[in-house]
């Protein structure tokens, strides 16, 4: 009898590992679909990606921006308009979402030369695949606008064209983010600073979807 049951764990766990292995096989190929199909809406000069850098990847998040409320220099409360952000990216896997990376607020680990990383950190994009990160600064924003087709949602957050100022492959030489350069963050859709009154140090969080576009250079 026990012999039986030995037999029939190991089988059980033979093929949960099998499946695990098809699931992460699955999710590569994801990935590598993804990046063969990725191509960007038109933007504005303001937060275009500068020429030699090519897109590779595009994820859909959902999540949230984090705000503070802090003293003004006037004796009043106000939003802190730097918010701290927190979101799932998912790929279409067969018309299902897949995650494929996590973001949000992280110290930069392997800054880029002539970098300070500040104490706060840099925001950060995370592979849920191979654990590469990229950390990245904003170089430019624009409001979204009806006129503007790949940011139209008036009075959510910007869009933006962030730079990379850190990249590292994951603990078994992953490297999905690791040569990424920037990231177009395009069709916001809430997440803006809250306007109604606050106390010091009250938080909220305001939930936002966003598309982000990550681009490597070329000659890479």
């Amino acid at each position: 009898m026990s012999h039986n049951l030995s037999q029939k764990a190991k089988t059980a766990r033979a093929r949960n590992l099998f499946a695990a292995a098809l699931a992460l096989a699955c999710a590569f190929g994801t990935v590598t679909l993804v990046a063969a199909q990725v191509t960007p809406p038109p933007t504005p000069d303001t937060i275009a990606v500068p020429a030699g850098n090519s897109p590779y990847l595009v994820g859909h998040a959902f999540g949230s921006q984090g705000y503070t409320c802090l003293p003004t220099s006037t004796g009043g409360t106000a939003w802190n308009p730097t918010a701290r952000p927190e979101a799932t990216l998912f790929a279409d896997f067969f018309r299902h979402p897949f995650q494929i990376i996590t973001h949000f607020q992280s110290i930069n680990e392997n800054p880029k030369p002539d970098v300070t990383v500040p104490r706060s950190g840099n925001v950060t994009w995370q592979s849920s695949l191979d654990s590469s990160r990229v950390w990245m600064v904003k170089k430019n924003g624009i409001d979204p606008s009806s006129d503007i087709a790949s940011c139209p949602n008036t009075g959510s957050i910007q869009c933006l064209l962030l730079q990379s100022v850190g990249n590292k492959k994951g603990p078994t030489g992953g490297n999905l983010l690791a040569k990424t350069t920037f990231i177009q963050r395009l069709n916001t859709r809430g997440g803006a600073v809250p306007t109604t009154a606050c106390a010091v140090g009250q938080t909220e969080l305001v939930p936002y979807t966003a598309d982000y576009f990550f681009f490597r250079a070329d000659k890479e």
